[in-house]
């Protein structure tokens, strides 16, 4: 299953204020990733939801996972940290590095302790 830290729910609601739509609900994240020359490109965005999409509830926040990344983003953690004074980046974390990270998602439920905000659905 992908997850999201406090940290990175908190930003991609912030973000998502912004961009919300007419209906004033909370977007959609669609994260995805591809193999390109041996190593895993990830790649997130505000999308609406596809027939064939798996859909997390995390925090507040619906992430949308197409059928063709599912494999190369299950146990990723997406977190968001600064690399260096000021400066501040989202980072996806494989299975293997993203076990200590505290995420915070499951199917169906919010998670307790991230930063506010509710879901009011996509697409």
């Amino acid at each position: 299953m992908f997850t999201l830290t406090q940290a990175a729910a908190r930003q991609i609601l912030t973000a998502a204020a912004a961009y919300r739509n007419d209906d004033d609900e909370t977007p959609c994240l669609r994260v995805a990733a591809k193999i390109e020359e041996g190593e895993i490109i990830y790649g997130m965005g505000f999308d609406e939801q596809r027939e064939q999409d798996t859909v997390v509830e995390s925090c507040g926040i619906t992430i949308l996972i197409s059928p063709l990344s599912r494999d190369l983003l299950s146990g990723t953690t997406l977190d968001f940290v600064e690399l260096r004074p000021g400066e501040f980046q989202f980072i996806f974390l494989p299975a293997e590095v993203a076990q200590d990270r505290g995420g915070c998602a499951s199917r169906g439920s919010g998670c307790g302790g991230c930063g506010g905000g509710s879901a009011g659905g996509c697409g």
